[in-house]
């Protein structure tokens, strides 16, 4: 747009040239999500609200139109061809980076169901808000939720964000080791393996994949203003073995990567039993928590604790990716994906955290 001013295009009941934001706060890509879903949505009801100052959509406008319109809130939609550009649109004004090559009739899939059109916009909003975070055009991404099959039926072969964000963060072939990171106000853990069988992921607890991943929550907390976090280790088996009892992985994998990453430095301990971990682990009022992050060996070990906390409150962070990306902790709920009703309020935890990890010297 150069010099220009947004080139609006209205929803239902959009409102224009109200004003100008003024905000210098990290810019932050919001990837648009799966089009069948709630992501779309809740995108929408953010924008309603200051949280959503320094935010721009990247994917597709007549999407985001049809999410303004079922929300039922008073905003425009602004297509902008820079992502610094977002700064200069009027309040209560969504600005969206178009993605080239989206299907012609994408607000027009059903929700609520599994799409191919819709997964393969998904995926390509991803790879272009990668594009920004990596020119320096964003400080971070926030994705609102795709969904697996939905990929899979475009011809993604990831099965979700962490992997498609691992490979499209490639420097000369060569992936970062990254961890998937699940947060709320009161308890944070970080998993060792994650989407894969049960089965086959025993078989990934690796004395190598333990110690990199406590190496990696190590080095992430110092973003965030923890140079030397309190690391709690989880057992794999019940009562983390019980002395070789029930399962040898203590003693002869995770136990010797506890060691090893102390031996470094890192604050690490464990193993500990895993289902009284997570409750040594909560900081909550009147319970101050004895760790600041728990690494737990299997997705669900370490997901449900903090789920069960709060889907509203949760935040997914990836770890160990060159750049900041967050999402909300909730998936595309199909089951009410163009009903009106989706909460915004996981969006809203992970634009802060996103943003806090963002700024310089932060603290989350």
């Amino acid at each position: 747009m150069d010099g220009a001013p947004p080139k609006a295009t209205s929803g239902p009941g959009s409102r224009h040239n109200v004003g100008v934001k003024a905000d210098t706060r990290p810019l932050l890509a919001l990837t648009m999500g799966d089009a069948c879903g709630i992501g779309p949505e809740v995108l929408a009801r953010l924008f309603r609200g200051p949280e959503a100052d320094g935010c721009l959509v990247v994917g597709d406008v007549a999407v985001m139109r049809r999410a303004v319109a079922l929300a039922g809130e008073p905003l425009a939609v602004a297509v902008i061809e820079r992502a610094v550009d977002a700064r200069r649109v009027p309040p209560r004004c969504i600005p969206v980076v178009q993605v080239d090559d989206l299907p012609a009739d994408l607000a027009a899939v059903p929700q609520g169901q599994v799409d191919v059109r819709a997964g393969r916009a998904a995926a390509a909003s991803i790879q272009r808000a990668v594009q920004l975070v990596q020119a320096g055009d964003v400080s971070a991404i926030v994705t609102a939720p795709i969904h697996k099959e939905a990929l899979a039926a475009a011809g993604i072969r990831h099965p979700g964000h962490t992997e498609m964000l691992q490979e499209l963060a490639a420097v000369d072939g060569r992936m970062p080791a990254v961890r998937m990171m699940l947060a709320n106000d009161e308890l944070r853990t970080v998993l060792v393996t994650i989407h894969q069988s049960l089965r086959s992921a025993i078989d990934a607890v690796t004395f190598d994949a333990v110690l990199e991943t406590i190496r990696i929550v190590h080095r992430a907390a110092a973003r965030w203003g923890q140079p030397a976090p309190r690391i709690a280790v989880a057992g794999l088996n019940p009562h983390a073995g019980e002395g070789g009892l029930f399962g040898s992985e203590e003693a002869t994998i995770i136990g010797p990567a506890v060691a090893a990453a102390r031996a470094e430095g890192i604050d690490a301990r464990g193993p500990y039993a895993p289902d009284t971990v997570f409750m040594r682990a909560r900081d909550a009022a009147g319970h101050p928590g004895e760790f600041d992050i728990v690494v737990a060996m299997t997705h669900d070990h370490g997901l449900i604790p903090v789920k069960y906390l709060g889907v509203e409150n949760g935040v997914n962070v990836t770890l160990g990716l060159p750049f900041v990306r967050t999402s909300p902790d909730h998936g595309t709920a199909f089951d009410i994906a163009g009903r009106g009703v989706a909460d915004p309020s996981s969006l809203r935890a992970a634009v802060r955290m996103a943003r806090r990890l963002s700024e310089p010297a932060s603290s989350a």
